[in-house]
């Protein structure tokens, strides 16, 4: 994921629904470039119920994404090692693509 998916897929974690946007002008009215509008800076609070979290609230939970993508990548490693095994029924690395496309 790149820092910009990192931080709209925190930002949907945090509350449900459609609840933040992105500024399309900075406080002086001037066009933020569609490049440069997905920012914490940029966020825009839509429901008037909640309030803009934090930066590091927001970075403790992208944080927390990479997080659960490396633990993922881990037991995923973890598991098609023990799936090659070390017994003469131990899958083979053909096997196992085929059957999880690793």
């Amino acid at each position: 994921m790149t820092d910009k998916e990192y931080l709209n897929t925190a930002l949907a974690r945090l509350h449900s629904g459609q609840w933040f946007g992105w500024k399309k002008q900075d406080d002086n009215g001037n066009t933020i470039p569609e490049n440069q509008r997905i920012s914490y800076e940029n966020i825009e609070v839509l429901d008037s119920s909640i309030t803009k979290p934090t930066e590091t609230e927001v970075n403790n939970k992208i944080q927390e994404i990479k997080d659960e993508e490396t633990n993922f990548k881990n037991a995923r490693t973890s598991a098609i090692n023990k799936l090659k095994g070390t017994t003469y029924s131990a899958l083979t690395d053909a096997e196992i693509k085929a059957l999880f496309g690793a």
